[in-house]
């Protein structure tokens, strides 16, 4: 039996050697919702605590994210993120898309999709009370509807 603990924890110790290419990050993101789009105060600050981790460029890695196999993961969760939605890619999309997320956004919160549930184990700050989903929904509702009353 000791022998086989030594043997994982030398192939554990191992694997950290992996490279894992987690996506990059930046701030700097002229094309995202926040610095694009009025945002309300109260709004960019619940998308930026329980969204941006996961679907912007301004992840934040925590320590954990570098310890392979939660690395892969992390990696995994975040390139699916972004390809479903970047904020920081939101300047981009045209009216109607833009109106397609922001009605799977309000989806997504109401059916209590997102933020993901694996995400908020750790991440408690991230888990949205009922005030805060109301109020992201309402945003989204609004903000889709203003999009073709410009």
């Amino acid at each position: 039996m000791k022998k086989l603990i030594f043997y994982f924890v030398i192939i554990f110790i191992l694997v950290q050697f992996i490279p894992v290419n987690l996506p990059e990050t930046s701030k700097n993101n002229p094309d995202d919702l926040i610095t694009t789009a009025h945002v309300p105060p109260d709004v960019a600050k619940i998308l930026k605590t329980s969204c941006y981790d996961c679907h912007s460029n301004e992840t934040v890695y925590p320590w954990y994210s570098h310890v392979v196999p939660i690395s892969f993961l992390v990696k995994r969760d975040i390139e699916e993120g972004k390809e479903e939605l970047n904020f920081s890619e939101w300047n981009k999309l045209k009216k109607s898309k833009k109106a397609k997320k922001l009605d799977e956004i309000s989806e997504e919160i109401s059916e209590d999709e997102m933020p993901m549930k694996i995400y908020t184990i750790i991440h408690r700050d991230a888990v949205l009370s009922e005030k805060q989903k109301e109020k992201l929904i309402n945003w989204a509702e609004n903000y889709a509807e203003s999009l073709f009353s410009e």
